[in-house]
């Protein structure tokens, strides 16, 4: 249908397919509060059953990128309480509601109410409720069959508290006909954790659970999930911070013949791929749809490819009709002679066996230094589907050739040649929609003359620079080099933020400085004249190194692992799994063990176990990939045991 505003003067002479289409895009609480006395006419499409069925009476606003609201204004709050709802309660079937307005909003008698979506809860409220709010366990016991669960949190990422497992166990107990659970995957952009290291033993199961969404902590606590009762689970969709070796051994040999889709994500370097994610797959016997995002670290071994993945997966899944894939792979050479494949043999390995249309790219790099071996040579591989359907796109390089990849929000660019200005127009093409981007190279670019052309990232919200080059900090903070409209968060050191505003003086970067809300430091400073001018709109102030914010005049408390996790743990891991780096402090503590070929003291993964939780570093990281490599015969580092401790106990007080 061709409109114009010669056929229509203003909103009133859309038609009513044209208004509700208007309508539904737009916040129903706000939309009902605010046209729902216009006229009659609108009153009639507010209240259409089909419209009012789907009830979400909270309202996401962005402080920064970390920090967001969900509850509406009270003035609408209250109309919508006092006047709406007597009206329409009896026709809501989906509520999305958020912990400041529940008792009020659950007054009336929701009875064809089956899902409801509990947004931005405190987990010690929730769980409070869940105990002694009548009204919401008897609508979890008796009606609700589709459960999502967002829990509020400043820290992105955590493992979240015992609490949440008591919530989470308290669920599967108290929602007798609940068939879809969202534990924690509401939102993308929280990305925390739930650590299960305990579940009930019991005999009952819970045999209404169809599909299941979680994020746990380790894989074994994936294992540990999926050993429980769930005796009509079908659909799992898990997301897992770390796959890495654990000494104690896990049943994952028990066939689950009722999965039909399984659906598993992971930041994490993985270099267990073929002990834990194989032998896991290869219990899904009757599986229909597999997904795979995973980065898998090899040493003198192989490239995954479709050969590869054809012989370990596909021809055990003989229901398999779709896979849906993003690997990225490092392999190391120490000792091996290397025979790097092509990306035209990486193409032509995935020809003829049932993969639909494949991506790929190989990166070659020689003579680099990991971080837990000097290797001769190493070769990055990444393999994924197209159309791409996963929000993420890890470990980007130069050897990228660009496509479109409509569905990514988050980029992570890696490599230690030059990310040069004419290949971040290639990424602005390819990548659309990204808000969170993060670039690790220190490398400076060789091309710095000024082009013509403006590149842009409408809607990026979120940059971290604290592992790049001030050549980056410069690419994007001059305003007449890269267009940022939505820049939120700013994740840089100190030293390069000093040395691209010119000590805060640089007019070409004030614009985006003046319109920051978060600003994201390697270390505390004391703010300096024109900082406060500089950045006039800084909502929050962060260390690293501190336990607490620096802008306390503004700032609810926070923790410093708000952003350590979501920008140090992967791009420092990455640097030292995939190429070292002389800053992180795992490579000092190994450098200074000289561990390379020795067998290291059991003691010491006892204490790495033990504060696991405070530090999640490549160091622990490495030193187990070391001890897994070597004859741990626990005697070499006996002598070097109290001392590590003590260096160990130091870097995390930098850090909590």
């Amino acid at each position: 249908m061709n409109i114009s505003n010669n056929n229509y003067s203003n909103i009133f002479d859309l038609p009513n397919e044209l208004l509700f289409i208007i309508i539904k895009k737009l916040n129903i609480g706000d939309v009902i509060y605010s046209l729902v006395d216009v006229n009659e006419r609108f009153g009639h499409l507010l209240f259409d059953p089909f419209y009012i069925q789907n009830l979400n009476i909270t309202l996401m606003t962005m402080k920064s990128f970390c920090h967001r609201t969900f509850s509406i204004h009270e003035q609408v709050l209250s109309n919508i309480c006092e006047n709406i709802l007597p009206s329409i309660h009896d026709q809501v079937k989906q509520l999305a509601i958020e912990q400041h307005s529940i008792e009020r909003i659950l007054t009336h008698n929701y009875s064809q109410l089956y899902s409801l979506l509990l947004v931005n809860f405190k987990e010690e409220i929730l769980f409070q409720y869940l105990i002694d709010y009548s009204v919401l366990r008897d609508l979890l016991s008796q009606q609700i069959t589709h459960l999502n669960i967002d829990f509020q949190t400043d820290e992105i990422p955590k493992i979240l508290s015992k609490i949440s497992l008591d919530i989470f166990i308290m669920i599967l107990s108290l929602c007798q006909r609940l068939i879809k659970l969202n534990f924690y995957q509401v939102f993308s952009y929280r990305n925390s954790f739930l650590s299960i290291y305990k579940l009930p033993q019991t005999s009952c199961s819970y045999s209404s659970l169809i599909e299941l969404k979680i994020n746990v902590a380790t894989f074994h606590d994936c294992l540990r999930l999926l050993n429980r009762r769930f005796d009509c689970l079908s659909k799992l969709t898990i997301n897992v911070r770390e796959i890495k070796y654990e000494r104690k051994q896990i049943n994952n040999k028990t066939k689950l013949p009722k999965l039909k889709y399984f659906s598993l994500s992971s930041f994490d370097m993985i270099q267990n791929f073929d002990e834990y994610i194989i032998p896991l797959l290869h219990r899904m016997i009757n599986l229909e749809e597999l997904r795979l995002f995973l980065a898998v670290v090899r040493v003198d071994s192989t490239v995954i490819d479709g050969i590869e993945l054809y012989d370990q997966v596909l021809v055990h899944m003989s229901h398999l009709n779709k896979f849906v894939f993003s690997i990225n792979n490092g392999v190391f050479f120490e000792n091996n002679e290397i025979d790097v494949p092509s990306n035209e043999d990486i193409q032509n390995s995935f020809i003829g066996r049932e993969y639909g249309e494949v991506g790929s790219y190989v990166h070659f790099e020689s003579s680099t230094i990991t971080g837990f071996k000097q290797s001769k040579d190493v070769v990055m591989s990444h393999v994924y589907s197209l159309p791409y359907q996963f929000e993420s796109f890890l470990h980007l390089n130069n050897s990228f050739q660009g496509g479109m990849f409509v569905n990514v929000r988050h980029l992570t660019m890696t490599d230690s040649y030059p990310f040069e200005r004419e290949f971040f127009k290639t990424i602005s093409d390819s990548f659309p929609f990204i808000e969170n981007l993060t670039i690790s190279n220190l490398e400076p670019q060789k091309n710095k003359q000024h082009s013509s052309t403006l590149i842009s990232f409408p809607h990026l919200n979120l940059l971290n620079l604290i592992n790049a080059h001030d050549d980056y900090a410069e690419q994007f903070l001059v305003d007449t080099n890269t267009h940022l409209p939505c820049l939120l968060d700013l994740c840089i050191t100190y030293e390069s933020l000093e040395i691209v505003t010119n000590n805060f003086t640089n007019d070409a970067t004030r614009l985006y400085c003046s319109e920051l809300k978060g600003l994201h430091m390697d270390k505390p400073f004391v703010r300096p004249k024109h900082f406060d001018e500089y950045f006039c709109s800084l909502f929050h102030l962060y260390s690293f190194e501190l336990d607490h914010q620096l802008y306390d005049d503004k700032c609810c408390s926070t923790d410093r692992e708000t952003l350590y996790g979501t920008f140090i743990d992967e791009v420092i891991n990455m640097r030292c799994l995939m190429r070292g780096t002389s800053k992180s402090s795992c490579r000092r503590i190994i450098d200074k063990m000289n561990l390379i070929g020795q067998p290291v003291d059991p003691k010491y993964f006892d204490l790495l176990i033990d504060i696991q939780r405070k530090f999640q570093s490549c160091q622990r990281k490495v030193l187990e990939m070391i001890a897994r490599k070597n004859n741990d015969d626990g005697t070499f580092y006996i002598q070097y045991v109290e001392q590590m401790k003590q260096d160990y106990i130091n870097d995390n007080n930098k850090l909590s």
